[in-house]
């Protein structure tokens, strides 16, 4: 589709796309193109896009559907569509801060999440992604060979539980989330899957829901995880958005993890939520 515009935002990861009405139903070759897009870039940004929910939840059913979200509120009319708001006078609560890909502890966790932006601070709020094909292929071989061969557990204990962080950092929080043990359920997936869509290998583990290798203890697998963790988002490997009112980031959270900056105290920021069905990691 010649009329879709895309200039990169770094040599490794994310990208600007110009070129479609995001008002409207897109179109297949319009449809193919952004998809094409999102798994070439890993996460693409539509800026001056008017926001209304409608529109959100339409592009979502066309890139495949919502995906399951638990633990946090939909809006009442539009299940799946999560407001991730921090009103200005919240202190230290910043919603995805921290490396993660999304729902990596489901079963089959999500393949594309879109954050679309209505409101946001004059200064900081930017968001970071990284990219985990790229993680993968910076490894020595060796390590390389291990990985290809092992799982690893993911929880999201450590976040929602009924004793989590989320639990103990929600006074004052006007974003309503929904802590539970629940949370404490685990899913094993391979360290490093093959992608269902481009074929590529990607490393799949995070700080925020990875929890130990499978079939090993947390201690035995802490050294290997922690430099996992600290390769996987190295400069070259990342991008940082800033953000402006009325854009949409479309990202692949089977190739990459992402990080809310906390740095706008003092300003309200809010952006509109959803995920897209996926399937379940495998090599």
């Amino acid at each position: 589709m010649s009329a879709l515009q895309i200039d990169r935002i770094t040599g490794s990861i994310g990208a600007e796309l110009r070129g479609l009405d995001l008002t409207r139903v897109q179109t297949d070759g319009e449809l193919q193109a952004l998809r094409d897009a999102v798994l070439a870039h890993k996460v693409v940004f539509l800026r001056d896009q008017p926001y209304d929910t409608a529109h959100l939840v339409r592009l979502t059913e066309q890139l495949g559907g919502h995906g399951n979200t638990p633990f946090l509120e939909s809006m009442p009319d539009h299940p799946g569509v999560v407001r991730v708001v921090k009103e200005a006078h919240e202190g230290g609560f910043n919603f995805g801060g921290a490396w993660h890909s999304d729902w990596s502890f489901q079963a089959a966790p999500p393949a594309f999440t879109l954050l679309w932006s209505l409101e946001v601070p004059p200064q900081g709020g930017d968001t970071m992604w990284s990219n985990q094909e790229l993680a993968f292929q910076t490894l020595s071989a060796g390590l390389q060979d291990t990985l290809r061969s092992a799982r690893v557990v993911h929880s999201a204990g450590w976040a929602y539980s009924a004793d989590g962080v989320l639990a103990r950092t929600a006074a004052g929080r006007s974003m309503q989330i929904n802590t539970s043990d629940d949370a404490l359920a685990e899913h094993s997936h391979p360290a490093v899957p093959v992608h269902p869509e481009t074929g590529n290998e990607t490393l799949f583990v995070n700080p925020t829901y990875s929890v130990r290798f499978d079939g090993w203890s947390a201690a035995d697998s802490a050294p290997l995880l922690q430099h996992l963790y600290t390769h996987s988002v190295r400069d070259a490997f990342t991008c940082r958005f800033r953000w402006t009112a009325h854009t949409l980031a479309i990202w692949d959270n089977r190739s990459t993890q992402h990080n809310a900056l906390n740095d706008y105290r003092g300003y309200r920021r809010e952006l509109h939520r959803t995920t897209v069905a996926g399937s379940a990691p495998t090599r």
